[in-house]
């Protein structure tokens, strides 16, 4: 059925939409192995854009009203997305799921911008901080061979639309610091975009000593930093420069 086909489902998405996908560097994507998916994130289009850009399912945690909102819940859960605690949570739960599936050898994918890109939407081009749960996820997990693997969503022709007024937002999610304030979330549309494949950061043991020891802290800012300017490289290099919207 379709609701249990998440790539099917992102299929059908893109192709109500319209939107043309160019995958660049496919060749970099690991195959057979335990693989967490890091992008950078302006849309709801990202999650199923890249999982058919991928043509595989990925499980991407999801922000945590996402899972609050009629309608949008039943539409995240179909795509096989986890949705991440409250903000004011330790995210304890989102470690031992994503671990799970990354046992299992399925696709687990991370936004580390968070939602504020969402929100306040920026250029194409730019990436905001990253947050370093990702980071965390990758050095404590159990998996003896896992791959990041960082992502560029490079929008070149897109339309923005007010979608949802923040206010109502809140009265769902009211944790959300994001949503005390007046206006909309926007919503926006990908015409043409290129998906561009960084070069996979490969985990090692050694780094997984570091990260119980002394230097936890360096281990996970320079995973952080790698996949934030990894992206950053590909989005200012190669994709997004002649956006359109």
């Amino acid at each position: 059925m379709l609701w249990q086909n998440p790539l099917g489902l992102s299929r059908i998405i893109l192709n109500s939409i319209g939107t043309q996908i160019d995958l660049i560097y496919p060749d970099r994507i690991p195959h057979g192995e335990a693989i967490l998916v890091v992008s950078n994130h302006r849309s709801f289009m990202d999650s199923p854009l890249l999982m058919a850009a991928l043509n595989r399912p990925i499980r991407f945690a999801c922000h945590h009203y996402m899972s609050q909102v009629p309608v949008l819940r039943e539409v995240v859960e179909a795509l096989g997305c986890f949705p991440l605690e409250a903000a004011n949570k330790r995210q304890q739960g989102f470690f031992q799921q994503a671990n799970r599936f990354l046992q299992t050898r399925q696709i687990v994918g991370i936004f580390p911008e968070g939602g504020q890109p969402m929100v306040q939407p920026t250029t194409p081009d730019k990436v905001g901080i990253f947050q370093r749960g990702f980071a965390h996820l990758a050095m404590r997990s159990p998996i003896p061979k896992l791959a990041v693997l960082p992502i560029a969503i490079a929008s070149l022709e897109e339309s923005i639309f007010p979608g949802v007024p923040l206010p109502l937002l809140r009265f769902f999610d009211p944790s959300e610091p994001l949503f005390d304030q007046p206006g909309w979330h926007p919503l926006i549309l990908y015409h043409q975009v290129q998906i561009l494949v960084g070069r996979p950061r490969w985990i090692t043991i050694d780094e997984r000593k570091e990260y119980r020891g002394k230097r936890s802290k360096e281990v996970v800012n320079e995973l952080t930093h790698y996949c934030q300017a990894e992206i950053a490289h590909l989005l200012h290099k190669e994709g997004g420069q002649n956006a359109k919207s």
